[in-house]
């Protein structure tokens, strides 16, 4: 059983410098709690994400870490040139010591796309192309591009140092989505709740055996806003006053240009709570939700967002410290017993 991070960088009321320091402080903590990988999203023009490259940000995270994986969640494939992202996975890859783990997306809101002068009508195909050409220019470490008199297949000048590629991520909303990730040999993170999920994760398990036999499965992510704290109905205070302050980066664009998002969040963390996105509280309850989750929606990786909205960089080092030390190890323990029982 293994634990990772999802990340969407969000702004909060912190000055641009200060965030991006105290993030990497936080992102050695991550490495130090013994975290397998730190997943960030990609969104433009929005306090919501801060990491509109995340290739810039995460070659940052690959020189303060030695060990922690990390990646996007997810490239956002139709607002590239498929051979500049082909470059920069190989060249994260590299400067990483083959830590990279990618995924890639069409793009969570059509705003975003727009930006960029991309017709989000064209972006399935656009996606597919692009993937298509860096899957296979990671698998042969050479790509066939255009030049004046023609075409010309060229090796790769850097190549990915993960063979054949390094692993594959992709974020699901639909049972559709999770059984394209389960065909291509995908690892999976889903957001949703878990009546949401469970459909997907099923059908994700059933085409996996399906084309894979008795192959392992991969990680079958769940990601949740967690924040765990000794006191928890203090705890339960901060994790209010931040995801409010979260929720107003995450609305920030569809306020201002009058779009609903196709995923939505209820403005309050209790509410966000009581669907089971989200946990506030003491140690021993956080296990429990942690273990409970799991087992409801057929996970097998959970992915907590410690670092949102106005958390303070004491509070949330405070929370992932006591998320390592007492609940990875009560939840393994609980999890020990009923395998025994």
């Amino acid at each position: 059983m293994e634990f990772g991070v999802f990340d969407h960088l969000d702004l909060g009321d912190r000055p641009h410098e200060q965030l991006y320091r105290e993030r990497l402080e936080i992102v050695e903590a991550y490495e130090r709690a013994g975290f397998y990988s730190y997943h960030v999203a990609e969104h433009h023009l929005t306090p919501l994400g801060m990491a509109p490259s995340p290739s810039v940000f995460l070659a940052a995270v690959a020189q303060r870490t030695k060990r922690l994986r990390f990646g996007p969640m997810v490239y956002v494939a139709p607002l590239y040139h498929p051979l500049r992202l082909l470059e920069e996975i190989c060249m994260l890859d590299q400067i990483s010591g083959g830590r990279v783990e990618v995924a890639f997306g069409r793009g969570a809101l059509p705003a975003e796309v727009r930006f960029f002068d991309v017709d989000p009508g064209r972006t399935e195909k656009m996606h597919e192309e692009t993937v298509g050409f860096i899957l296979e220019g990671l698998s042969e470490s050479a790509v066939t591009v255009t030049v004046e008199s023609g075409k010309r297949r060229l090796p790769l000048a850097i190549p990915p140092l993960q063979k054949p590629h390094p692993p594959l991520w992709y974020g699901v909303h639909s049972p559709e989505a999770a059984e394209r990730a389960a065909r291509r040999g995908m690892n999976v993170v889903g957001l949703d709740t878990v009546a949401e999920l469970k459909p997907s994760f099923e059908r994700f398990r059933a085409v996996w055996k399906e084309t894979r036999g008795d192959a392992a499965l991969p990680k079958i992510g769940l990601g949740r806003f967690i924040v765990v704290g000794k006191n928890a109905t203090e705890t339960r205070a901060v994790a209010r006053r931040a995801y409010r302050r979260w929720h107003e980066s995450f609305t920030y664009l569809s306020s201002r240009m009058g779009f609903a998002h196709r995923h939505s969040r209820p403005p309050e963390f209790d509410a966000i709570a009581e669907d089971g996105r989200a946990f506030a509280g003491a140690p021993e309850d956080a296990a429990e939700y942690v273990r409970a989750q799991l087992a409801e929606s057929g996970a097998n990786y959970f992915v907590g967002q410690f670092a949102f909205g106005n958390l303070t960089l004491e509070e949330t080092l405070g929370s992932i410290g006591l998320f390592a030390s007492e609940v990875i190890p009560m939840f393994e323990r609980a999890s020990a017993r009923v395998a025994s029982a």
